[in-house]
């Protein structure tokens, strides 16, 4: 339905010089797209808010008018994605395709349209209605990617599941240490698992001629929660720049209104990761540690460089960036990974009343410490990549690329679990 309606909306729009007539035919597609996002994925959420608030109050009404609705995979991202489509058409920035089958191509583009990278017509589309030709290099490159992410899907994101699993449905019992090291090892499993998924699609991609932008550029290499941003989910967070924040002022207006829209930007963030108060409130938390770096002037000065740029190593003040703005994200993502906000301040009021350390051991009696030196290697690994995120193994020497790819195969075999969810996590959303 998405699909049928903003095909029909790009040309609505396109064919009217009048701009209240336009406004209106975007409109449409902006209830449309949004009020089904809502029915499938926030219903049940809203009533269950209502009940709530009502229970609060002393009014006791039975929630009956929730839905048993299963939600369609991918629906918050083909969603936006055919909305941008619209918004493109609307500010003059595209032009409307009259190939239906394109478009469709477009908007259910299989490799990504699950979880993304959300991509913009202009883009996507323009690459659909061009005329590809097969590229070996391209190809190579597609599939150096597919190996790299199912390397960080299967090694890095599933081999932690289990602990960060075993970390949170027990929290209660834990001490601080033991938290700590549930939740930091959280970062790096729904990063390997989100990231993962992303080279999947890019390299897949990449086998049908298609370039898909890129979606994670190291983000943790970030020195600020700003620089963070440009760095995560790049996709999602450059939708939400031209279609939500630019429109109402962006930085362009007073600080105060500025302010207001970065809060603004963060909460609808939250909220499109899911239909619960922990994704709000992580929302919030980074609108609260984004908001000092904007108005110290901050949030641009890491745009363009890296980490270490002219060097090897990064200098001692960036360590000192990188351990903040990690342990800052890693602390949001207690609310993030909780099932509930009671969960998620239970977990923080125990890590800083139970300062006790004891030795963690893995559910199902692996030595934690394979575990320690696989996520370093990792991340020197990464760090070693943080100039080109699209060459994960780029080495001149074929043998040193031979044995690369060898090692990252034999650690995917030695780390497959069948006992695992094998689920992506972002599926959900």
């Amino acid at each position: 339905m998405s699909t049928v309606v903003d095909y029909f909306v790009g040309i609505a729009i396109d064919n009217n010089t009048d701009k209240k007539i336009r406004k209106r035919w975007l409109w449409v597609s902006v209830i449309f797209n949004v009020g089904l996002l809502g029915f499938f994925k926030y219903f049940n959420f809203f009533v269950d808010s209502w009940v709530d608030m009502c229970s609060v109050l002393g009014y006791q009404i039975k929630s009956t008018w929730t839905l048993q609705v299963i939600l369609p995979v991918g629906i918050s991202f083909y969603t936006f994605q055919t909305m941008s489509y619209s918004f493109d058409i609307y500010y003059n920035k595209l032009k409307p395709t009259k190939n239906f089958l394109s478009f469709a191509a477009f908007v259910s583009f299989f490799p990504q349209l699950v979880a993304g990278p959300i991509e913009r017509a202009s883009n996507l589309l323009s690459q659909i209605l061009n005329k590809r030709t097969f590229s070996y290099d391209q190809a190579a490159s597609g599939l150096k990617l597919i190996l790299w992410g199912l390397f960080k899907k299967v090694v890095i994101a599933d081999s932690l599941a289990p602990i960060v699993d075993d970390v949170f449905a027990n929290h209660a019992t834990y001490p601080a240490s033991t938290l700590i090291l549930g939740v930091t090892l959280f970062s790096f499993q729904v990063y390997g698992d989100f990231s993962g998924y992303s080279d999947i699609a890019i390299g897949t991609a990449k086998l049908f001629g298609i370039e898909l932008m890129s979606n994670f550029r190291f983000p943790n290499f970030s020195r600020n929660v700003a620089e963070y941003w440009q760095r995560w989910h790049v996709s999602l967070s450059t939708w939400f720049r031209h279609y939500l924040y630019i429109p109402m002022g962006g930085s362009r207006v007073s600080k105060l209104k500025s302010v207001r829209n970065i809060i603004v930007i963060f909460l609808v963030s939250g909220f499109w990761h899911g239909a619960n108060w922990t994704f709000i409130f992580w929302g919030a938390f980074h609108a609260v540690a984004f908001i000092p770096v904007f108005l110290m002037g901050r949030n641009t000065i890491y745009k363009n460089s890296v980490v270490g740029e002219n060097s090897i190593f990064p200098s001692f003040v960036e360590i000192g960036q990188l351990i903040l703005t990690f342990g800052i994200v890693t602390f949001s993502r207690i609310f993030f990974r909780s099932e509930s906000i009671t969960g998620a301040f239970e977990f923080i009021k125990r890590i800083f009343s139970d300062f006790s350390y004891t030795e963690y051991m893995h559910p199902q009696g692996y030595r934690m410490i394979d575990y320690y030196l696989l996520v370093a290697a990792f991340v020197l690994y990464e760090y070693r990549m943080r100039k080109d995120e699209r060459s994960p193994f780029n080495f001149k020497s074929k043998y040193v690329r031979f044995a690369a790819y060898t090692i990252v195969i034999l650690l995917m075999m030695m780390f497959y679990d069948d006992g695992v969810d094998r689920s992506f996590i972002y599926f959900q959303f």
